[in-house]
C-alpha cells in the first residue's frame, strides 16, 4: 500500500521513522512519500518537504512566515492528490495537520492521525473538527482517553512510540572521546530544534554554564542546524555541540536543562534530574495563560499530575532560578532522589515498548477494511 506521512518537526520525524519501520515489517509492499526529516528519509520512500523549512513557534513567528506556510500547505494538498495514497497518516503538529486532514476527508482519503493534537490544553472545541476530519486517532499518552470518551469519540490507546526510541538505543561507547568530552560530569543542554527556542532558551542555559566550571555543558543540537549556528548564544564560551546523538548525550549526563516539549519526557525515562524552561513572545504566553486548561506544561508533570519536574516559564525562566534548581538536582540529596522516585512511577504508568507496532498494525488493518 502507499502510505503518505506528514511531520513538521524533529519529535514527528523520528516517530514517523520508527512508525515506518513498523509499517514495512507489516506490509512488505509499502510504498513512502512523506514531508519528514533525515529519520524518516533513511526509511525509504520520497521526502517531498523537509520540516526544518515548516516549524515556526508561536502567533508572531507564524504572522511573520505566513506565506511560507501557505506555500507548504498547498505543496502538501497538491503533492496528496497527485500521489494518491491508501492512507495519510499525519503525526502531531496539529495547526498544519487538522488543515490537512480537512482537504484529506474532502477528497475521500482515509486520515489517520497518529500522536492526537494536545487539544485537552486549550480550545477543546477543536474535538468536533476531528471527530469530523480524522477517521482513526492514535493516542500516546494514558489521560488522553479519558479525554476523548468524554466527548463521544472512540480513540486507539497505543503507548508512548518515545518508549520504543528509548528501548531501541543502543549507546555508542565512543561518544565522548568522539566529541573530546573529559570525565566531568556533563549537564546536558536541549534547547529545542526550533529556531525561536534556541535564540530565547540557550542564552540563559550557556549562562549557567560559567558559573558551574567543575561540570561540562553539552548541547543538544537539532540536525536541521550546523554548530556555526549555535555560537551566537553560547554567551562567548567554547561550549561541545552534539548532533545525531541526544540520547547517548542523556545517557551520559548527570542531569540537564529542557526546553519544554517532547524533550522532557525522553529526559525523564532515561532518568536525569531535569529542569524544564519556557520563553515565547509575550503575547503569546499572555493569550496563553488566559486560554490553557492545564496545570503544566511539561509532558512529566502531566502524566503524572502534579509537579515532578520545576517548570521555569518566561520571566521566570532566567540565570539564576536555572542555577539556583541545577544545584539540586545534580548534587547527591533528598530533591535529586524525590525526583527519581517519581521517574519510577513514571515508568510504570507509560508501560512497555510497543506503540509503533500496534500503530502500523491498526493502521494496516483498518486500511484493508476501508
Amino acid at each position: 500500500m502507499k502510505y503518505y506521512l506528514v511531520a513538521g518537526e524533529a519529535s514527528g520525524d523520528l516517530h514517523g521513522a520508527n512508525l515506518m519501520k513498523a509499517l514495512k515489517e507489516k506490509d512488505p509492499e509499502a510504498e513512502f512519500r512523506f514531508f519528514g526529516g533525515d529519520l524518516m528519509l533513511a526509511q525509504g520512500g520520497m521526502l517531498v518537504k523537509h520540516y526544518s523549512s515548516m516549524a515556526y513557534m508561536g502567533i508572531v513567528e507564524v504572522v511573520m512566515n505566513l506565506r511560507t506556510i501557505l506555500q507548504n500547505m498547498k505543496t502538501c494538498k497538491q503533492d496528496i492528490v497527485s500521489w494518491q495514497p491508501d492512507v495519510l497518516i499525519l503525526i502531531d503538529f496539529p495547526g498544519f495537520n487538522l488543515k490537512i486532514a480537512e482537504f484529506a476527508k474532502s477528497q475521500g482519503l482515509m486520515v489517520c492521525y497518529y500522536i492526537s493534537p494536545k487539544v485537552w490544553a486549550w480550545n477543546q472545541k477543536r474535538v468536533h473538527k476531528i471527530k469530523r476530519v480524522v477517521d482513526h486517532l492514535f493516542c500516546i499518552l494514558p489521560f488522553e482517553v479519558d479525554f476523548f470518551n468524554r466527548f463521544d469519540m472512540k480513540v486507539d490507546y497505543v503507548g508512548n512510540p518515545l518508549l520504543d526510541a528509548v528501548a531501541a538505543f543502543k549507546p555508542d561507547q565512543g561518544f565522548l572521546s568522539a566529541n573530546n568530552l573529559s570525565d566531568k560530569p556533563i549537564i546536558a543542554l536541549l534547547p529545542g530544534s526550533r529556531k525561536q527556542e534556541i535564540s530565547r532558551l540557550l542564552p540563559e542555559m550557556t549562562a549557567v554554564a560559567k558559573r558551574y566550571p567543575q561540570y561540562q555543558f553539552v548541547v543538544a543540537g537539532a540536525p536541521s542546524f550546523n554548530a556555526a549556528y549555535y555560537e551566537p548564544y553560547l554567551n562567548g564560551q567554547t561550549l561541545p555541540v552534539v548532533f545525531n546523538a541526544t540520547y547517548d548525550l542523556l545517557y551520559h549526563a548527570r542531569a540537564a536543562i529542557v526546553a519544554s516539549g517532547t524533550a522532557t519526557l525522553e529526559t525523564a525515562l532515561f532518568n536525569i534530574p531535569q529542569v524544564v524552561v519556557y520563553k515565547a513572545n509575550q503575547l503569546m504566553v499572555t493569550a496563553g495563560r488566559l486560554v490553557l486548561k492545564i496545570k503544566y506544561i511539561s509532558l512529566v508533570n502531566l502524566i503524572m499530575d502534579k509537579r515532578v519536574v520545576q517548570e521555569l516559564i518566561q520571566e521566570d525562566c532566567n540565570t539564576h532560578n536555572i542555577s539556583t534548581e541545577l544545584e539540586q538536582l545534580a548534587n547527591e540529596g533528598s530533591y535529586r532522589d524525590a525526583m527519581l522516585a517519581h521517574y519510577g512511577q513514571l515508568h510504570q504508568i507509560m508501560g512497555k515498548p510497543g506503540a509503533s507496532a500496534q500503530t502500523a498494525t491498526l493502521i494496516y488493518q483498518y486500511a484493508l477494511n476501508k
